[in-house]
């Protein structure tokens, strides 16, 4: 069993995990030993038979158990009950009509159905009124719903470019959504489209494109993979498949001569293909640009129309350092010259040690005698290091009257000093700015780090003036950073476009945590790149 296969089940299985309610530790462990096991170089297999696998970070025993009784047997006896007890099939269905999984369990249980035929045919038969707690509105709701998609199984390829259904569709993390789509991708030999190739912070649309002449084969493998509990619609060449969660995945076997038209068609925000349409058939999707007479424009730039040629956009390889990483002085789980080691590896030249300070409140923050006992661990690994530079900074909070949280004596030593507000999110307006811009005007500050304060799915943005923001960011010399953790991915592309516009210069930054999280450069450029941001525009290129 190779390695994608493994850590396809482990995902699977912390998804039914969450969905049953366990220990919410249990689904998040399981998902970042699918990462490692996603990640390795090694085949799994072997390092389970040579007793190893427990050398890799975030293998426990209990996880150690559940990767020798797959290879043993080919599966996880607990997923397997979890899928018996669950019936992913219509748990998908349901989160996708935007019931929960308790409810959705309840229903089919009530009904007697394990499969979405069957509980389609329950409704249309007029039997789910008769489920206990179920009135009119929630079976018109549901009706509504499933009409809609049947409709929309007639439109063939339009059916790929997303749309609303009656209920609000589910939606992933950009993070969580590229490893679901890449994987899906990967097995069928196809291209991921939709938003998570427009990266997206948040993917509502995932799709899949692949190229064959007889597109039956790639449809039936599609009905196969683990990650697709039930297929909704399916016509000559596109499928709609369920993930557990009740996300859907939509799959388009282009024929050879059409791929490139349909690879842009599913790819695009529908305002934007709709102002090309009609595209021509191409096999390629520079040959369509050329059809069209239009310059080619990068995916992340495709959600309206784009007059003229689009810029040349700051790529990963572009970035010679981050600018914002945590360390166990703090709450990272690295140390300085392990964080240092691993930016080092991944071609940097510099790194920023930007640890907490003490009113950050939630976990431990330096003080000023913390920072400078700092320096020291941060020497004897520059001294080891060189000619890699590893920078002295602070991740500072800005107080609620604007001051920062260390003395300027202090400040006035570091490399590099971001300034944040974390408690006080929903300060008003007005306060909330002019705490902000007091911070911007202290002369030690270089960066203001994730603005708008969101966590994507659970807080909203802040109520700042960005637009005030933005000018006194400029009128000191002060970055915005575009902060790479996948729930927040702060600023966004909208506000990079805007910060742009205003003369502001932006920082790519991971906000990393672990080595691993160095990874996250990926997003927070690309996040850079739907605000249009070039190499220039950012601060560390």
């Amino acid at each position: 069993m190779d390695n994608a296969r493994i850590a396809d089940q482990l995902d699977a299985f912390a998804t039914l995990l969450a969905l049953a309610e366990a220990n919410p530790y249990q689904p998040r462990a399981y998902r970042r030993a699918a990462e490692t096991v996603r990640a390795a170089e090694v085949p799994i297999e072997q390092l389970i038979h040579d007793g190893r696998v427990r050398q890799l970070r975030g293998i426990g025993p209990g996880i150690e158990a559940r990767l020798r009784e797959l290879v043993q047997t080919g599966e996880i006896a607990e997923l397997r009950e979890l899928e018996r007890e669950l019936v992913p099939g219509l748990v998908g269905l349901g989160r996708y009509l935007g019931l929960t999984t308790r409810r959705s369990v309840e229903i089919a249980r009530a009904l007697g159905v394990r499969t979405p035929d069957e509980f389609r045919a329950a409704v249309d038969q007029g039997r789910l009124r008769a489920v206990p707690g179920v009135g009119p509105k929630l079976e018109a709701r549901v009706r509504e719903a499933l009409a809609h998609e049947e409709r929309r199984g007639g439109k063939g390829g339009a059916a790929t470019r997303g749309g609303g259904g009656a209920a609000e569709r589910p939606s992933l993390l950009l993070d969580r959504a590229r490893a679901l789509v890449d994987g899906i991708a990967d097995a069928l030999g196809g291209a991921a489209a939709g938003d998570t190739r427009r990266w997206c912070d948040v993917c509502t649309h995932l799709a899949v494109v692949a190229a064959a002449a007889d597109p039956a084969p790639t449809l039936a493998a599609f009905e196969q993979l683990p990650q697709i509990v039930a297929v909704i619609e399916r016509t000559e060449r596109h499928a709609r498949g369920l993930t557990v969660e009740g996300v859907p995945i939509d799959l388009v076997v282009a024929a050879p001569e059409r791929y490139g038209t349909e690879l842009l068609r599913a790819t695009g925000a529908p305002a934007y293909v709709d102002a090309l349409e009609p595209l021509p058939d191409a096999p390629t999707e520079a040959a369509v640009y050329r059809a069209l007479n239009l310059p080619e424009l990068p995916p992340e730039l495709r959600e309206r129309s784009h007059p003229g040629t689009p810029p040349t956009l700051v790529t990963e390889a572009d970035i010679r350092g981050d600018l914002h990483c945590h360390t166990t002085w703090s709450d990272g789980r690295f140390s300085v010259e392990e964080m240092a080691r691993a930016a080092r590896d991944r071609g940097y030249d510099y790194i920023a040690i930007c640890d907490h300070t003490p009113a950050v409140g939630a976990v431990k923050g330096l003080t000023a005698d913390e920072v400078r006992r700092q320096a020291h661990e941060i020497a004897i690994a520059n001294e080891r290091l060189a000619p890699f530079r590893i920078l002295r900074g602070i991740e500072c909070d800005i107080l609620p009257d604007g001051r920062l949280d260390l003395p300027d004596d202090v400040l006035a030593e570091l490399d590099w000093v971001q300034a944040s507000v974390h408690a006080g999110q929903r300060t008003p307006r007005d306060q909330l700015t002019r705490r902000v811009e007091e911070a911007l005007r202290h002369p030690a500050v270089r960066c203001l780090s994730h603005p708008t304060g969101r966590l994507i799915g659970h807080r909203p943005e802040n109520a700042l003036d960005l637009d005030r923001v933005y000018e006194v960011a400029r009128e000191h010399g002060v970055a915005l950073e575009v902060n790479g953790l996948p729930a927040r991915l702060d600023l966004s592309g909208d506000h990079v476009r805007r910060a742009l516009q205003a003369g502001v210069k932006i920082v790519c930054s991971t906000d990393a945590h672990s080595t691993r999280g160095l990874g996250h450069m990926t997003l927070a450029v690309h996040t850079a790149r739907r605000g249009g941001a070039t190499a220039a525009d950012v601060l560390n290129t």
